[in-house]
């Protein structure tokens, strides 16, 4: 076994938005990182919050931009929301679809029925459409207020887009929440079921979850009982992960997928070379000079400490002036 991260799993379950592409553009290095892993035998699951493509359309998108993908490494919320609705209504069920023309297909490959009117369903299941308006909302609320069964394919707030970030799923699932009082199943990410179903595909024991948000990937991994790597190329920051809870902590933590290839020491959060904090009065203190994000894997585990399982919420301050400027340069100043 290899003495890098990549040595030590047999397959990658990967975020996309953030992790390996930033809209229409791969993040840098991360095709050649997970080609990289291909080459030594190590496959890469594509787990993805967005229903609103079919795995066909993202894994031609991951193609265009060098990811040796096909559409059976594919796996999206809205698969893995259609097949819990079919473990919880009978066949042939009446389901309003909230989302795109390929939920609809994917809801019907599962043998239930399509609906339009929330008076005539037994279920809904909702998933991104960049169209949906508040006559479908309007619909949903009916159905759900009447005692339907209601999936949620995801509860992602935001969404990142090429003009920056949009209302994304939850935000949508979070009209209905407030109409009805009720709240949905979740098939995606944070919930376990997503990834547990990903890393059933490829018969991995020893999988490792790459992504770039605290509250989906990671917590997911959390729930999946699988270690995993945050990479600082999408949502969360490094303030984000020095205060985050228990259920949010990652693994190991990297500036990109390029960290897949870095010593397994190097990347988990513990003092590193150069730096060393103290807890002084509920506040972290940052002393030394070295690498910022080896100053930020050096924050967390102390503030980790002190917070418990729950969120640190104490300020961090420098002691000097390279402290000082690392901790501008990361977004904790």
């Amino acid at each position: 076994m290899s003495d890098d991260l990549l040595g030590r799993h047999d397959a990658l379950l990967a975020d996309l938005d953030g992790t390996l592409y930033r809209g229409p553009v791969a993040v840098p290095g991360a095709a050649d990182a997970v080609r990289g892993a291909t080459d030594r035998g190590v496959p890469t699951v594509y787990v993805t919050n967005n229903a609103s493509r079919s795995p066909a359309d993202v894994a031609a998108q991951l193609a265009g931009l060098g990811f040796p993908a096909r559409e059976q490494d594919v796996r999206t919320s809205a698969q893995a929301g259609a097949a819990m609705l079919a473990e919880l209504v009978p066949a042939g069920a009446a389901v309003l679809v909230v989302g795109t023309a390929s939920l609809v297909d994917l809801v019907r490959e599962r043998g239930l029925e399509p609906v339009t009117s929330g008076d005539d369903a037994d279920a809904v299941i909702q998933g991104h459409s960049p169209d949906t308006g508040w006559r479908l909302l309007a619909e949903a609320t009916v159905a759900v207020r009447g005692g339907a069964v209601w999936v949620a394919t995801n509860v992602d707030l935001t969404l990142p887009t090429e003009r920056g970030t949009m209302p994304g799923n939850g935000s949508m699932v979070g009209v209905v929440k407030v109409a009805t009082g009720a709240e949905p199943r979740i098939a995606g990410k944070p919930a376990a079921r997503l990834l547990t179903e990903a890393q059933a595909a490829v018969s991995s024991s020893r999988p490792l979850v790459v992504g770039d948000r605290l509250d989906t990937d990671i917590e997911g991994a959390v729930a999946a009982g699988a270690p995993s790597l945050l990479v600082m190329t999408g949502v969360s920051t490094a303030r984000d992960l020095v205060r985050a809870a228990a259920v949010r902590r990652p693994t190991y933590v990297g500036a990109d997928t390029s960290a897949l290839t870095r010593p397994v020491d190097e990347l988990t959060p513990g003092e590193k070379d150069g730096w060393t904090v103290r807890l002084d009065e509920g506040a972290l203190v940052l002393t030394g000079n070295g690498a910022d994000l080896d100053a930020l894997r050096t924050l967390c585990p102390v503030a980790w400490g002190a917070a418990g399982d729950g969120e640190f919420d104490g300020p961090v301050r420098a002691d000097g002036s390279a402290a000082a400027d690392a901790l501008a340069r990361l977004g904790l100043a």
